[in-house]
């Protein structure tokens, strides 16, 4: 398989014994002026190369812990570890490892073209122009955007301005991405390309984060499911595993049995 111009590509492997975590978090709290705790102590590990699905109920907890990870938030209380070190001896770098793909697609969206919005990245960063084209036209092939380098970003579908988010974050060189309820306000035909990203992320041996309530989507892609519930921990391992230890006052809903109002 063909990799990305100019981005690491050693394989990793999470069942490595001796593995340290790519992500150490302890006693994570975030508590806002109000008096609501948005983090209420979270413990976890984060391996390369893992697929890792992150669900839990609305208010939970799911994407102020993304906002944490990627630097974009202070914890109240506690540590994150990021390869080794305290992420905030990261600040400089975290911008090219770490890429978010967000709820609302569109607030992602720069350019007036999607060749124009991709490149924004890299040209960022100062990556060469040389560079910055060969990477472009890697994920543009990558992703299925080719035909679309032209178009106005507004113009495409929900489930292509999520490929174009990722897009983005591939041509800065990101070896991680999260993904914040990527299945949102799609029809079927979107949540397939989202899922075909996902697939595609994998084999690249990424490092994913998804952050859902709609497990029916993905629990198969997953490596390992964590569940989130009022700002805390409540279970994390192989997901079908978790799902048998499932609570009601979880607040999460099993795939695997039928959907009841």
């Amino acid at each position: 398989m063909s990799t990305m111009p100019g981005a690491d590509n050693e394989s990793h492997c999470i069942t490595t014994v001796l593995k340290e975590p790519l992500f150490s978090i302890r006693g994570l709290k975030k508590k806002f002026p109000s008096g609501f705790c948005g983090a209420n102590g979270i413990d976890l590990d984060i391996y390369e190369s893992e697929c890792i699905l992150i669900a839990g109920p609305n208010g939970s907890g799911k994407t102020i812990l993304m906002r944490m990870l990627s630097g974009l938030m202070e914890p109240s209380v506690g540590e994150i570890i990021f390869r080794g070190k305290p992420l905030s001896t990261w600040a400089n770098v975290l911008r090219n490892n770490i890429g978010l793909v967000f709820q609302d697609a569109d607030a992602q969206i720069i350019g007036e073209t999607v060749e124009e919005d991709i490149k924004f990245g890299p040209q960022n960063l100062n990556v060469d122009k040389n560079e910055v084209n060969k990477r472009l036209e890697y994920v543009l092939a990558k992703l299925d955007l080719d035909k679309k380098r032209d178009f106005s970003p507004r113009r495409l579908s929900g489930g292509e301005k999520r490929r174009l988010a990722v897009a983005g974050i591939l041509a800065m060189g990101c070896n991680i991405i999260i993904m914040d309820e990527p299945f949102a306000n799609l029809d079927w035909p979107g949540v397939n390309q989202v899922r075909s990203i996902i697939e595609e992320l994998k084999d690249q041996k990424k490092t994913i984060m998804i952050l859902t309530h709609e497990l029916e989507k993905v629990i198969d892609m997953a490596d390992r499911l964590v569940i989130l519930n009022q700002g805390k921990v409540e279970d994390s391992g192989i997901p079908c595993e978790v799902l048998d230890r499932l609570k009601p006052e979880w607040g999460v809903r099993d795939p695997r049995k039928p959907y009841r109002s």
